[in-house]
């Protein structure tokens, strides 16, 4: 499901998730809404999947939206290496 490179957006609810797939697939930018791995801990067990090479215009998008993630991890070499963290959060991260 989720392959070396990708990225996952890592959101604190459901409704934020959801509301951030739809706002990106109507700009046809290609996002795939999934269960969040185990090895993240999240609050609502979803998370968005989507390639490096967008990862600008995808967070562009999203602060414009009011929509940022809580985190957003890299898969690499079977690990999640979180790479951007919403810090106007008191999100925890381990």
């Amino acid at each position: 499901m989720v392959q070396e490179g990708d990225l996952l957006a890592v959101f604190n609810s459901s409704h934020r998730v959801m509301k951030a797939e739809d706002t990106l697939r109507a700009l046809r930018l290609t996002v795939l809404l999934i269960p969040a791995p185990r090895q993240l801990q999240t609050d609502c067990g979803l998370a968005l999947r989507f390639r490096g090479d967008i990862r600008g215009q995808i967070m562009e998008i999203l602060e414009r939206g009011r929509l940022l993630p809580a985190f957003v991890s890299e898969y690499r070499e079977g690990v999640f290496i979180t790479i951007w963290a919403d810090e106007t959060r008191n999100t925890h991260i381990i």
